[in-house]
C-alpha cells in the first residue's frame, strides 16, 4: 500500500488539517493517511504543547468515521526530539510492504534544507506539498508534487487562545474534539 504520512503536533487537530489530508488521499493514488502524531517537533517550543496522549486521542476522535486514515503514535517510542527522517527510516524497516510518502505545507517546504538529512528524504521518498498562505511554489525536484488543495489559514494558536479566552470553536474544529477539550479542559 501507498501512505501519506501527515507529520503534526496536532495541538489540536483541526478543520484545516482534515480537509488538506482528505484533499490529498483524494486527488492522488494513497491507499491510506496516517496522522503521525509528533511528541516534539525540533522547531517548535515544548511549553505550549498538550500531553502527547491527549493530542493522540483528538487524532482518533477527529478520524474515527473515515478508513482511510489512522492515527500513529509511532514517534512516542523514538528519541526526541523527532527528526523526519528518523521516522521514515523506522516505518520502512518496520513495514517494508508500504510504500511511504510525505504531506508538507509549503511553509515548510521553504525550510526544508535545514531538515536532517532532507537529501535522503529527497532520494527515497515522494513528498506531496499542499499550499499555504503567502508561500510560493519554488522548490523543482522530481520528488516533490504539489497538491492543488484549498489555501487554508486555521491556526492551531487561533483555536487554543480561543479557548483560553472563552470563545467558540465551532467549525474550527470536529465536534468530538471540541468535546474532548472542553470536558478534559485543555488549554485553559
Amino acid at each position: 500500500m501507498k501512505i501519506g504520512l501527515f507529520f503534526g503536533s496536532f495541538n489540536p487537530i483541526h478543520i484545516g488539517h482534515l480537509i488538506i489530508a482528505n484533499t490529498i488521499y483524494d486527488r492522488t493514488d494513497l491507499n491510506e493517511v496516517w496522522f503521525v502524531v509528533s511528541p516534539q517537533n525540533p522547531f517548535k517550543k515544548r511549553k505550549s504543547l498538550i500531553h502527547e496522549h491527549d493530542r493522540l486521542r483528538m487524532v482518533e476522535l477527529a478520524i474515527e468515521d473515515n478508513y482511510h486514515f489512522r492515527a500513529s503514535d509511532v514517534e512516542f517510542h523514538m528519541p526526541r526530539p523527532s527528526y523526519t527522517i528518523d521516522t521514515l527510516t523506522y516505518l520502512s524497516e518496520q513495514h517494508p510492504q508500504h510504500q511511504f510518502c510525505l504531506f508538507l505545507g509549503s511553509d515548510n517546504l521553504s525550510q526544508f534544507k535545514k531538515w536532517k538529512n532532507y537529501e535522503q528524504i529527497l532520494e527515497h521518498y515522494e513528498i506531496y506539498v499542499y499550499p499555504r498562505p503567502g508561500e510560493k511554489q519554488e522548490f523543482d525536484h522530481p520528488a516533490v508534487h504539489w497538491v492543488n488543495a484549498p489555501l487554508l489559514d486555521v491556526s492551531a494558536t487561533f483555536i487554543r487562545e480561543s479557548v483560553q479566552k472563552g470563545y467558540s470553536v465551532k467549525y474550527l474544529l470536529p465536534q468530538k474534539v471540541e468535546e474532548y477539550i472542553r470536558d478534559k479542559k485543555l488549554y485553559l
